[in-house]
């Protein structure tokens, strides 16, 4: 287990320790697109499967060995779209961060909304600013009946905050990169209302029976948090438990074929079982692979939460 610190020259450093020095028969990470599309390269150059718990997007010749279980920007602002439709919202602002997590957002959104959502306004802003006042403003000034904030972590919830202290009373969206604990923590009183699509694993005591990943994502929320508290699952941690499960799977179709840990047949073998992986159903998602999509996420597995009472709560 290697620690990149978040920066792909350490993450490319570390991928060629697993692969030469360590042999490793598959990689399970990185977490964040920066690093995970640089260590893309290290495993197909070292034709070693990595399961990346970033949503990476990588086609052609790159894709061989590269693997993914986080569901994509494309089916998750989908979703966001889906539920304001739902709630007769016709415009929307954007605010978004000024790099390539706010330009994914961004052109999820407005291909989502082509016909549908009507983009009024659309303001960027840095992850390090300790105020997004001109923005909210500019966007508050077009009047949309729901705001995008395009974002993660807890530096995605500044505009929320300005948004409300500023008296806007509209929908408030988030993306997916602000479901952990610490958004929650850091925006407060504020934050009530919010809605965003999430794996299903970060509320999975709360789903129907009848959603397809309960049987796996509850005893795993239980598990995790039995160990760091309540409210420690997250969809990263669901993810990255899926990685597992799909690699657990991909590794015994490999021995049953015959191959031998710790060659190249076997690597080769864990990929095309990877490749072939059908209907397998994870904690957080429900995955089919093949040739052109290394990461299979069934849309219908994502579902829409709020914020109520401080806490994520299954949206309806």
């Amino acid at each position: 287990m290697l620690d990149d610190g978040s920066d792909p020259s350490n993450a490319v450093k570390d991928a060629r320790q697993l692969i030469a020095s360590d042999k490793v028969d598959a990689i399970l990470g990185p977490n964040l697109i920066t690093t995970a599309m640089a260590v893309a390269d290290i495993a197909n150059e070292g034709k070693t499967p990595m399961i990346s718990v970033a949503p990476l997007d990588v086609s052609g010749p790159r894709r061989a060995y590269v693997f993914r279980t986080e569901p994509s920007a494309d089916l998750m602002v989908q979703r966001i779209v889906a539920d304001m439709v739902e709630h007769k919202v016709h415009t929307v602002g954007y605010i978004g961060f000024s790099d390539a997590w706010g330009d994914i957002l961004a052109k999820a959104l407005a291909k989502a909304g082509a016909g549908k959502v009507n983009t009024v306004d659309q303001e960027r802003f840095a992850r390090t600013d300790t105020s997004v006042l001109a923005q909210v403003l500019k966007v508050m000034a077009a009047k949309p009946d729901a705001v995008f904030i395009g974002g993660s972590g807890t530096a995605a919830a500044l505009p929320e905050i300005t948004l409300r202290d500023h008296g806007y009373k509209g929908l408030i969206y988030q993306s997916h990169g602000v479901a952990a604990r610490e958004f929650l923590k850091v925006g407060g009183k504020s934050v009530e209302g919010t809605r965003l699509p999430v794996g299903p694993v970060l509320v999975a005591d709360q789903l129907p029976a009848s959603h397809e990943t309960v049987n796996v994502g509850v005893p795993f929320m239980h598990a995790v948090e039995a160990k760091n508290g309540p409210g420690s699952c997250t969809t990263i941690a669901g993810a990255t438990w899926d990685a597992w499960l799909l690699l657990s799977h991909a590794a015994s179709e490999a021995e049953h074929g015959g191959a031998k840990p710790g060659t190249v047949a076997y690597r080769t073998a864990l990929r095309d079982a990877l490749e072939k992986t059908s209907h397998l159903v994870g904690s957080n998602g429900v995955y089919t692979m093949h040739a052109d999509d290394h990461a299979g996420y069934d849309p219908a597995a994502i579902v829409m939460v709020t914020i109520h009472q401080g806490r994520w709560t299954l949206a309806h």
